[in-house]
């Protein structure tokens, strides 16, 4: 596990988990950008392949597929139908 991101774990306080993942999450402001844009990979199928490369370059050998959200059959099917043939 990175550093950055246990470091950054570890600072937080108070945050309500049982918002995670929602659309309507009144705590997105614990997640800064640079943290979401480090560890996340969002977007459009082609974004997540990109990204997906990049992280292939720099040693990445493997990768979860992350369901706690609003739109989980969406992205099952995402990367079923665009993304896992694709790697």
């Amino acid at each position: 596990m990175p550093r950055a991101l246990t470091d950054y774990i570890k600072a937080r306080e108070g945050y309500d988990y049982s918002h995670h993942g929602k659309a309507d999450n009144p705590s997105t402001a614990f997640v800064p950008d640079d943290i979401v844009d480090r560890f996340c990979l969002l977007g459009p199928p082609e974004r997540h392949l990109e990204r997906l490369a990049e992280l292939r370059e720099i040693g990445a050998d493997n990768f979860s597929v992350y369901l706690m959200h609003d739109a989980q059959d969406a992205t099952l099917d995402a990367y079923a139908s665009h993304v896992i043939g694709a790697l």
